[in-house]
Order: C-alpha cells, then sequence, then structure tokens
C-alpha cells in the first residue's frame, strides 16, 4: 500500500467488508404471503414453470401474465441464460392493484443474462497466433478469453503533420503503410479530440489518401451544424486535431498478446495468446446480443440478483461509426435538425433499458464484459431505481438516466430517480468520451453513494444544452450528487480533457453536490482542465459544500461561465484553491483551500464516502511552502514566490535564458521523499533538471500536472534548471518529507 494511504476508521473498514460480501451473495428478495413462485432455468422449456419443470425467462414471463390477485415471483436458477434476443418486460408485466412482480435471483444462485457467442474450432498458425471460423451473423468488436477482455490489434500514434485529417479525409496512407495493408477496409482510425471520442472505419485507399465510412466522417467532421457551440473547433479537420490516437483492427498490427483481428472476408477472427492461455481449452466469448433486458412501460417490478454479461453495441460497426459529441452519446444519420444543445444525439446501446418505468427497481445486478452501456432509465421513467449494483469493464458508460430534450412533456419528464450504492470500476474501456453516471434533464434524482473508480473522463455528469436557447428553460431542478467516492478519473492515458468527476451544465434550482470524496482527477495531466467539481457552462443555482477534492490536474471548483450564476461553494476542503466563482451572485464562502493535510471532520466525510465506505489518501506535509523562492529572472509581474502559495493557477515563469533557474531554500538541511512540479497554465518547462544538495534528476519532455520524483535526499535546497537557453515555468512545487 502507499505509504501516503491511510484507512480512516476500523470500524469503516468492517462495515465496507460486509457490504461486499452481501453484494456477492446478494439476498433473495423474501416472498409475502400468498405469493406465486415461477420457476426459470438455463434451457427450461417447461409450461408450469415449476421447480421441478422450470421455463424459459420467456416462457415464465408469459406465465406471470396469468396471475392475478396476489404478488408473482420468478426464481432464476443459477447459470448463463444465452439470449438471442432481450427479455421484453411491458405493461403486462406489471404489478397491479398494489402487488409486485420480482424477477431474482434463486436461494445461492447466480444466474446471467448473456448476449455472448462462443467462438470455438481454434487452429494454431506458424506465426504462434489462433485462428477461429465465426457463426454466421457475428461480428466480434469485443473478445474476451476467459473472462479477459482482449484488444483490437492496433498500432502506434500517427501525428497530424503525417496524418493530416480534412472533411475529405486523411493523408498518411503511404507513410502509415496502410496503402500496403491486406484489408485496410477492416480497419478504424480512433481519434482523441479534446473531450471528444471518433471511431471511423476506413472506406478506401487512393495513393496517399484514406476514406471513411459515411455518415461517421461527416459526423465527425465540421460544418454539420448538427453539434454544440463553436464545436466545430473540436472536429477531427479542427486546428485542435493532434492526430491518430491509433488505428485498430488489421492483422498487420497484430504484434503484443491479448491481442485479436476480425476478417470480415474470411469470417474468421485471430488472436494472439497472452502467456499461460491455451486455445484448445480456453473459452472464447464476444458479444452478439444487443440489449439483455428491455422493461418498457412496466411498473411495480423489481430485478433483483441478475447479472448481465456480454451485450453488444452495434452502432461503431456500422457505417455510422462512432462519432462521439459528448459523455458516450454520438451524431447519426446522414441528415437532420439544425440543433447546438445535442437534443437528437444518440445514446449508446445498454445491457438493460428502462423506458417510461414506474416503481421500477434494479438491485444487486452485476453488470461486466459488455460491448456497450450497461443500464439506461429513459422515456419518462419515474420514481425508479438501481441500486447495489456492480458496472465493471464496459465498453460505453455504466448508467444513462433521462434524456435530451430540456422541456419534455409530463409524461416524458425524468423524475425522483435514484443511483444509489453501485460500484463502477473500468468503464469506458472502448469509448473514453463517456462516463460512470450521466443524467440528461432529470428533476428529482439522486446520486448518492456511489463508488466510481479508474474512469478515462468525467464520472458523474447532469444537466445538458450549453446554454443554448432552447435548452435556457428546462425540467432540470432538485437534483442531489451526496456521499459519492470518485477516484482515478479522467485517466491521463486516455488524453481525454475539458472535465471533472462531477460535472454540471445548466440552471438547476435546488441542486446540491455534497458529502462527496473526489482524489486523483486528472492528476498528471499536461492541460489545465481536469477539474474535481466543474460547473460548466450555464450551471447555476447550485450548492457544492462539504466535499473533500484531493490530488486535482486543475481547479477543485470551476464556474467559469459568467452566465453561470447564483452558485454557492461552502464548507469545502482541498488542497488547491481556485479563483472566486464567476457569475452574478455565485460566491465561496468558508472554504478550506490549500491544505496539505486534510482535518478530521474532513477525513470522515471522505471515509463515508462511496457504496462501502473506504480508505483515504491522507496528504502529505508540504515543506517549500515556508520557504523563500527566488529565480534567474522573472517575466512580467509574475514572482517566484507564486510556485509556494499552494494555487496551482497562479504562475511564475522566467525569461527565456541560458540556465534559467527556479529556487526554494526551505531554511535548513531536510530529509525529502518527493517533490511535485506542476507546469505553467500557459508556458510548459521542458526537459530539466531537478538539483538538489546530493543529487540530479533529469526529467525528459514536459513538465506534468504534476510530475511527481521520488527520492531520498538530504538538502536545504531544490533547484528547477533548463540547460541551454530556455524557460522556467511552474504553478507550483510541493516538497514532501
Amino acid at each position: 500500500m502507499n505509504r501516503a494511504m491511510n484507512v480512516v476508521g476500523a470500524t469503516a473498514a468492517a462495515v465496507a467488508a460486509a457490504v461486499v460480501a452481501a453484494l456477492v451473495a446478494a439476498p433473495t428478495a423474501q416472498a409475502a404471503p400468498g405469493t406465486r413462485t415461477l420457476y426459470a432455468a438455463p434451457g427450461g422449456h417447461g409450461t408450469t414453470c415449476t421447480a421441478a419443470r422450470p421455463c424459459s425467462v420467456d416462457g415464465a414471463r408469459d406465465q406471470a401474465r396469468n396471475v392475478t390477485g396476489r404478488d408473482t415471483r420468478i426464481l432464476l436458477e443459477g447459470g448463463t441464460y444465452r439470449l438471442d434476443a432481450p427479455l421484453r418486460l411491458g405493461v403486462d408485466d406489471s404489478g397491479t392493484d398494489g402487488r409486485t412482480v420480482t424477477w431474482t435471483a434463486a436461494p445461492g444462485a447466480r444466474p446471467v443474462l448473456s448476449g455472448g457467442r462462443d467462438i470455438t474450432g481454434w487452429t494454431r498458425n506458424t506465426d504462434g497466433t489462433w485462428t477461429a471460423e465465426v457463426p454466421t451473423g457475428v461480428t466480434p468488436r469485443q473478445l474476451f478469453i476467459d473472462g479477459t477482455r482482449a484488444t483490437r490489434a492496433r498500432g502506434e500514434a500517427c501525428a497530424a503533420t503525417v496524418c493530416d485529417a480534412t472533411k475529405a479525409g486523411m493523408t498518411g496512407a503511404e507513410a502509415t503503410g496502410i496503402a500496403d495493408w491486406q484489408r485496410p477496409t477492416d480497419a478504424e482510425a480512433v481519434i482523441r479530440v479534446r473531450w471528444r471520442n471518433y471511431h471511423c472505419r476506413i472506406a478506401g485507399v487512393g495513393g496517399d489518401l484514406l476514406t471513411f465510412a459515411q455518415p461517421c466522417w461527416t459526423n465527425s467532421a465540421s460544418g454539420t451544424n448538427r453539434t454544440g457551440p463553436a464545436w466545430d473547433t473540436t472536429a477531427v479537420d479542427s486546428t485542435r486535431y493532434s492526430g491518430v490516437a491509433f488505428f485498430e483492427n488489421a492483422p498487420e498490427l497484430l504484434d503484443q498478446p491479448g491481442e485479436f483481428v476480425w476478417n470480415s472476408e474470411a469470417r474468421t477472427v485471430t488472436y494472439l495468446p497472452r502467456k499461460g492461455e491455451d486455445m484448445r481449452r480456453a473459452q472464447a466469448v464476444t458479444p452478439h446480443t444487443e440489449q439483455l433486458l428491455v422493461i418498457d412501460g412496466a411498473h411495480d417490478v423489481t430485478v433483483s440478483g441478475i447479472g448481465f454479461a456480454y451485450a453488444a453495441y452495434r452502432g461503431p460497426d456500422t457505417d455510422e461509426g462512432y462519432a462521439g459529441m459528448q459523455a458516450g452519446l454520438t451524431l447519426t444519420g446522414a441528415t437532420g435538425p439544425v440543433d447546438h444543445a445535442g437534443r437528437f444525439y444518440t445514446k449508446p446501446s445498454a445491457a438493460v433499458t428502462v423506458r417510461g418505468g414506474r416503481h421500477v427497481s434494479i438491485e444487486y445486478a452485476r453488470f461486466g464484459h459488455l460491448g456497450g452501456a450497461g443500464a439506461t432509465l429513459e422515456a419518462g421513467t419515474k420514481d425508479s431505481s438501481l441500486t447495489r449494483s456492480t458496472f465493471t469493464d464496459l465498453s460505453s458508460g455504466a448508467v444513462y438516466v433521462g434524456d435530451t430534450e430540456p422541456m419534455p412533456s409530463a409524461a416524458l419528464a425524468g423524475e425522483r430517480n435514484t443511483i444509489a450504492y453501485n460500484t463502477i470500476s473500468r468503464s469506458g474501456v472502448e469509448y473514453t468520451d463517456s462516463v460512470g453516471i450521466w443524467a440528461g434533464y432529470e428533476a428529482g434524482l439522486s446520486i448518492d453513494h456511489n463508488t466510481i473508480d479508474h474512469l478515462p473522463y468525467s464520472g458523474i455528469s447532469v444537466g445538458w444544452g450549453w446554454n443554448q436557447p432552447e435548452a435556457q428553460q428546462s425540467v432540470l431542478r432538485d437534483n442531489k450528487v451526496t456521499g459519492n467516492r470518485i477516484t482515478n478519473v479522467m485517466e491521463v492515458a486516455q488524453q481525454q480533457h475539458d472535465g471533472g468527476a462531477i460535472y454540471t451544465q445548466g440552471a438547476q434550482p435546488g441542486t446540491v453536490l455534497s458529502g462527496n470524496y473526489i482524489n486523483r482527477s486528472a492528476f498528471g495531466n499536461t492541460e489545465r482542465d481536469g477539474n474535481g467539481i466543474y460547473l460548466d457552462e450555464q450551471s447555476s443555482h447550485i450548492t457544492v459544500e462539504k466535499n473533500v477534492i484531493t490530488r486535482l490536474g486543475y481547479k477543485w471548483v470551476s464556474n467559469w461561465a459568467d452566465y453561470g450564476i447564483q452558485n454557492t461553494a461552502r464548507e469545502n476542503w482541498t488542497d488547491t484553491a481556485a479563483p472566486a466563482l464567476a457569475g452574478t451572485g455565485s460566491v465561496m464562502t468558508d472554504n478550506h483551500t490549500g491544505l496539505d493535510r486534510l482535518p478530521a471532520e474532513a477525513l470522515a466525510v471522505a471515509a463515508r464516502a462511496g457504496a462501502h465506505g473506504g480508505p483515504v489518501e491522507q496528504l502529505r506535509t508540504d515543506l517549500a511552502r515556508t520557504g523563500a523562492a527566488t529565480q534567474s529572472s522573472t517575466e512580467g509581474t509574475a514572482g517566484a514566490s507564486l510556485a509556494l502559495d499552494a494555487d496551482t493557477n497562479t504562475d511564475t515563469r522566467t525569461l527565456s535564458e541560458a540556465g534559467a533557474w527556479w529556487q526554494v531554500d526551505l531554511g535548513g538541511t531536510k530529509r525529502i521523499r518527493q517533490i511535485e512540479i506542476w507546469n505553467n497554465s500557459s508556458s510548459t518547462t521542458v526537459d530539466f533538471d531537478v538539483i538538489t544538495d546530493d543529487g540530479t534528476v533529469h526529467v525528459r519532455g514536459k513538465a506534468l500536472r504534476p510530475t511527481v520524483l521520488d527520492l531520498d535526499s538530504r538538502t536545504r535546497t531544490v533547484r528547477i534548471v533548463v540547460p541551454g537557453t530556455g524557460r522556467v515555468a511552474l504553478s507550483q512545487v510541493l516538497i514532501h518529507p
């Protein structure tokens, strides 16, 4: 365990362990007296759905419709239910006259609804790869070997100087070697621009020019007039575009264990095993069925203790591709209405979809190995909940709540829904612009005590519309984001920017963000836009209170827009500082900023946060803040001490000169274990030396936010020097004993 990690409270840890044990063996819903119990099993064909003659899940549903006047319980025996189509529950499958319908695991059972298809008959090739034929109708976009996700064979990044994107396509076919590939039209370009993510299939190669499937490429480029405000600046043909993150799915790229490639012409998949994998005995599964459970218009239904695995997401495999807009929503269709508020974007396919549900409860569910999202509650779902469930290894986001229409009819308005005590880890594996929990235009939504960890982009996102005229009046109100534990989000390696652990849009009277523990959001970034709580665009009338927010790439709270009004940030704890909130009537009061140790009250808040509570990474004492800073020269009015003020938004820089340096004198010889060097907000220190009294460490490339150096030194001074001619530009230097 990292020596900076402290577990706060043995009692909290014991409670957490008990809750985890309960999740592993989810309780079976107890039947009320007089309840009619029906039974389902994998391969069941019975018509009476008894324990001796269980039905299929569809058969149990049909039999349940004949039950009147009492509660109905459908018990699913353990095992895998392989579905060619989703289990659909409609109005006729609701509880009536105060009665309920419950779908639940049989005692001790772990049923799983699966959309997967096994791939068998592997033969070994002379180069160490294995190849298998794929059943008709199956397209393996994802592949799981013994439950572990394989990676579509991918290459290196291609800079914009080589892979220059325009509205017509992209150069670089010759320089990348794509012009000589066997089947370039099976391959895709994966591109990341700021918060957006694109996956478009190559349609053709002509000389050095690559063209891409339509409408994917057109929807990813500028000029559609169907995207958010000024979003053409983040299109594939914009100045923000820096190149292709990687090309994928070509046999020429299959060179790392754990990679696979799909050949659409031969209908084969070829895989390079990891160490210890034997394809003669391994189970290879690919997602095929797109949805597993659809609850449409039903009410008074509970789904408990059921797993959902290997659901597919078909859209990215078509010519639509994946033209990411924000948070996992995409632009689809060759044409569409002019719109700048995101009203007509498309949510990803989810394993479970609830449409227009009333009093629908999903609990103790397990979502894993999915090609798309976990669960969606939409189209006017009200008074419903998704609780105490786990989401692990999803290609897209975990939970989507609500829709993108700011003023829906009463029937289509999402109201009083709850997403609570869930654990989300490693979602957004493939579509890295997706978020853990997304909510559109919701009222009275509670997102409470969820644990969210290791995500490529934002953790929780509530609201929509970007201050566009059609979105300025909406149903958003009275939402609560409370007690969540959000760690290791906006992961630097995924190169998604301009987000936060908690992200909001739109005027939301009565909305409160409280008691959340946020740690390591965009920590180690190179850009200044990885926030803790991000009140973006028109975010207004929101209260941010009693949150613990540490180790961020940028601001602990960001309210940059002057039209985001009357927000309040009070009584929060953080290790950095931030500019005052923008917008008329926005205030910051009684916040504890620039901390280098969390006080007991903050530790208690953080320890309680999340589905099970958990450990808190205590801050480390900063020796530098009491030191004396000097530098070789000063550009403008930026003084050397601005790198010691615990504020990563204030900067110091020297002139560009030979041997430029910045130094802090600690006032005496101290033992130091770690140094954090934070880059300047506009000018980054590059290729520099960190010099202590007993040694020098050279850092190649740009200083990050932050660059962290672990060492064991006894020194009075720490000096940062740019050899040759250059500039030292810093926002913060922290020195830990």
